[in-house]
């Protein structure tokens, strides 16, 4: 009687060859179905298509090879009891080795006289002089010798391992439910786009990712394969895209749809409170950008304003403009940062610009006193509060605001969409403003931040001097060491960056909590302070005062100061291990100092560069401080990263699609997206609108809000 065949949905354990501790690893990788297992494609390939004769096989080379098993047996080393497992395969030209360490189990598995196909490096047998050998070799023990592998005698797909399931465990999982399934993969794009495209059918295209056909096997389509440009790619990450730029569309086209009952004004007496509350001039890309906002704030449908801009560039101040018109215009604002550091920053600074003018403002994190925390909730309910500065801790439910029409959410992508949804949720048809420090590049915010409107600060505020930027090496820390001296004798405070907390057995890096005895031992007559993600909220706070008050000279801290930390006193900014961290972690780090009047300098302290990446990064933090070309060259070398959001439980945001690699498709995608929603009307319009949603909801929607 035929097995019945394996449907889509089945859940992943139940596939064959997986079992519940597979599953388990599997699903962290977001694979929980069998049509999970096959969306979840090689990373490369190998041409294995090609059977050698063992009397032709070189020293050196990779090859398969096909035979049958003429003796085999397990014996271990007589000094360290090292278990060899030995085959010997027999073709009718010659007979080879095959030869596998501590994998005693094999001689229960490979018999003599069985058919055996084996792939890997050919080499002189060590201890049988002339003999050649493959260790270790994958293998694939046949009914019949003309029977199909899914391991060799073909072109082989190479799996990235998860967790304990090796890319050749995945590799047979997926080999037998290929042939397993009978059901269609269901297809995302419409078929009037598919025949536009000429590209082949969505299940066509994914069992041939697993199974490439007999003609890849030519040169050029084999590169196509390993450049992840074949026809079948192309299709799977054209209709990523595709799917993915028409939600935007759609988010877009719905927000403007929303109303909000409330309107603004911009009068005289409030023109004149926002020249009153800034300390200084603003630059021209400030003034564009608050225009900007403020236009959205006036307009009859929801903002989604994106505001980025440079590390020291004014989005701060921009936002608090932009807050004192909603509060001037009886709104309530709520702000929301990812890390205590930060909200008190912006406490600081929001309170600072507030004060004069008689708006009232308070801080909400999880350390708030009760006491505190009741009274500021009773002033959220009677209004008397005008702006709420917090962390997730304005999520709460007993946090609720009389008013709330404007919420500014600060480094967005720290946050899962859950939870800036469940804010926004705390009014009507809110208007929100994100920020962001960190430079998104060009070539990203056209197309994934297409259902946002961005305002861009381009323009650094005057007065503000270039950060020369140095490389040095580890003999040259004294050096550097010296050059701390200096600064701090001439009144000046500096930072020393670490990438560990504490020192790791496992990780020879250099730890903040280790590293600041030496820094004490090398200044004792300064005073060192430490900073790190565990130190208690009030232990953190006081610390900080007594850096911004300067009694405290130098500041050792992991990178919890990549944000939200602005003193203009400190001039030195030293990165140990600068080899270890990405170019726009850098970049944030280097940007806490430069933040005054004074030159500045970033002294990024090299260990090792392991590697040409890390290298490259290097160099570019030396030779540029343009935030937007750094994240380009970011995006370049690492990928898309964190740039687009991740999904929250961790998985990247596309199966298929490199938002570097593939850009010219995602361009595209974008321009067919918009010409096929134009065309669509009624029913049809309202069904597919129905079916980008549900795919959105899975595949998508943590990665958004609006």
């Amino acid at each position: 009687m035929r097995k019945s065949a394996v449907r889509l949905d089945t859940p992943i354990q139940y596939v064959k060859g997986v079992g519940p501790r597979r599953a388990a690893d599997l699903s962290k990788e977001g694979i929980a179905t069998a049509e999970d297992l096959l969306l979840y494609l090689p990373f490369r390939y190998e041409d294995r298509s090609r059977f050698k004769k063992i009397s032709e096989l070189r020293d050196g080379e990779a090859a398969v090879v096909l035979g049958r098993v003429e003796a085999a047996g397990l014996y271990r080393t007589a000094r360290r009891g090292i278990a060899i497992f030995e085959a010997v395969l027999q073709d009718e030209t010659a007979s080879l080795i095959l030869k596998f360490f501590n994998q005693p189990f094999l001689n229960k598995v490979i018999r003599p006289r069985d058919w055996v196909v084996a792939y890997g490096q050919v080499r002189f047998d060590l201890f049988k002089p002339g003999r050649l050998s493959i260790q270790n070799p994958e293998f694939e023990i046949l009914d019949h010798p003309t029977g199909t592998q899914a391991h060799v005698g073909r072109i082989t797909p190479i799996y990235t391992r998860v967790g304990t399931v090796s890319g050749k465990v995945i590799r047979q999982i997926t080999w037998d439910l290929a042939h397993e399934i009978e059901e269609k993969i269901p297809a995302w794009l419409p078929a009037a786009v598919e025949a536009k495209g000429g590209w082949p059918d969505r299940t066509t295209a994914v069992l041939s990712l697993h199974a490439p056909p007999a003609d890849c096997a030519a040169a050029e389509k084999l590169k196509a394969l390993n450049d992840f440009c074949s026809p079948f790619h192309l299709r799977l990450i054209f209709e990523e895209f595709f799917v993915f730029q028409t939600g935007l569309l759609v988010a877009r086209l719905r927000r403007k749809e929303r109303v909000k009952e409330r309107t603004l004004t911009i009068t005289d007496p409030i023109r004149s409170r926002l020249k009153q509350m800034l300390p200084f001039h603003p630059t021209g890309a400030q003034k564009k950008a608050l225009r900007e906002i403020v236009e959205d704030l006036r307009s009859r449908h929801p903002m989604n304003r994106l505001l980025q801009g440079d590390v020291g560039s004014g989005k701060t101040i921009v936002a608090a403009q932009a807050a004192l018109v909603a509060v001037d215009n009886g709104w309530q604002v709520a702000v929301m940062a990812p890390t205590e550091i930060l909200v008190e920053q912006h406490f600081r600074t929001f309170g600072a610009l507030f004060a004069p003018l008689g708006v009232k403002t308070a801080m909400l994190s999880r350390v708030t006193p009760a006491r505190e925390r009741s009274e500021i909730r009773r002033r959220l309910g009677d209004g008397s509060l005008n702006v709420l500065i917090g962390t997730h801790a304005l999520l709460q439910e007993g946090v609720q605001f009389a008013n709330l029409g404007f919420v500014i959410i600060d480094e967005q992508h720290r946050f899962g969409v859950l939870q800036r949804s469940a804010l926004m949720e705390k009014g009507e048809n809110v208007d929100t403003l994100i920020m962001t420090a960190t430079p998104i590049p060009r070539s990203l915010a056209m197309t994934v931040y297409g259902d946002l409107d961005i305002s861009l600060i381009d323009q650094m505020p005057p007065g503000r001097k270039p950060i020369r930027t140095v490389l040095k090496s580890e003999p040259s820390r004294e050096e550097v060491y010296q050059l701390v001296e200096r600064e701090v004798a001439a009144g000046r405070q500096a930072y020393v960056v670490y990438p560990l907390i504490e020192e790791s057995e496992k990780i020879n890096l250099r730890a903040v909590k280790a590293m600041s005895e030496e820094l004490r031992r090398r200044f004792p007559h300064l005073q060192i302070g430490v900073l790190h993600g565990r130190l208690k909220p009030a232990e953190k706070e006081k610390l900080m005062t007594r850096f911004a008050a300067g009694e405290v000279n130098i500041l050792a801290a992991t990178t919890v100061i990549e944000v939200g930390i602005d003193m203009p006193n400190a001039t030195v900014m030293v990165i140990e291990h600068a080899e270890r961290f990405g170019l726009s972690q850098l970049h944030q780090l280097r940007g806490r100092v430069g933040r005054g009047a004074k030159d500045s300098i970033c002294v990024l302290l090299v260990d090792r560069v392991g590697s040409e990446d890390a290298w490259q990064r290097l160099q570019i933090m030396a030779r540029s401080q343009d935030g937007f070309l750094i994240a380009e060259k970011d995006l370049e070398i690492r990928g898309p990263g964190e740039f687009a959001g991740r999904r929250q439980s961790g998985a990247p945001l596309f199966r298929h699609g490199n938002l570097w690699r593939d850009m010219k498709i995602m361009q595209m995608a974008r321009k067919e997206a918009a010409a096929y929603l134009q065309r669509l009307s009624g029913p049809e319009r309202v069904g597919y609108i129905s079916q980008v949603a549900r795919i959105w909801k899975v595949h998508f929607r943590l990665t958004r809000v609006g």
